[in-house]
């Protein structure tokens, strides 16, 4: 019964740790300042999206996406239409490749990177940043995408066996 709830409880967990990661943003390296930015609950979603169920880390995705309209943008709808949107696309994609935890990795920070990409994009588009894409790349991206890697290196695994847990509880109940 126990092992129902974890799947929203990890969401709501790397919801709320998120922005306490995002205090370590900005770092000094070389007189040149980086931005990383935790993208933990995407990445998590995009794992629930390959290795559970794509409808329920879309409904996720909606949840936390306008969740983190209301609590941390002034745009409504910006994350609430993205993170749907990378979850489906992660879950569609997972039918032309391997469920392999590398090739899983790989293209999770390949979704975190166009999610950033379609980040910078509105942005400027909206005229509320005037860096230019080599410089947000240099700047934030690439340093994202490591920040990221180094994250998923950490727990991605972990990911994938409570997921299973889940997945095998869920098994176990319907026979």
């Amino acid at each position: 019964m126990v092992v129902r709830f974890l799947i929203p409880f990890i969401a709501i967990l790397l919801f709320l740790l998120e922005p306490e990661f995002a205090l370590f943003s900005p770092i000094q390296i070389n007189e040149h300042t980086v931005f990383l930015v935790p993208r933990f609950l995407i990445l998590y979603l995009i794992f629930v999206s390959i290795y559970y169920s794509r409808q329920r880390a879309v409904i996720y995705g909606v949840i936390f996406g306008l969740l983190y309209d209301v609590f941390y943008i002034d745009i409504i709808g910006l994350y609430s239409v993205l993170y749907p949107l990378i979850c489906l696309l992660a879950g569609s994609t997972v039918k032309f490749i391997h469920q392999h935890l590398s090739i899983t990795t790989l293209l999770s920070l390949i979704l975190v990177a166009v999610l950033e990409i379609v980040l910078y994009y509105f942005f400027s588009f909206i005229n509320f940043t005037t860096m230019t894409f080599t410089d947000f790349t240099m700047s934030r991206l690439v340093p994202t995408i490591i920040a990221n890697l180094l994250f998923l290196v950490m727990l991605g695994w972990v990911f994938k066996y409570l997921i299973n847990a889940r997945v095998l509880q869920r098994a176990r109940d319907n026979n």
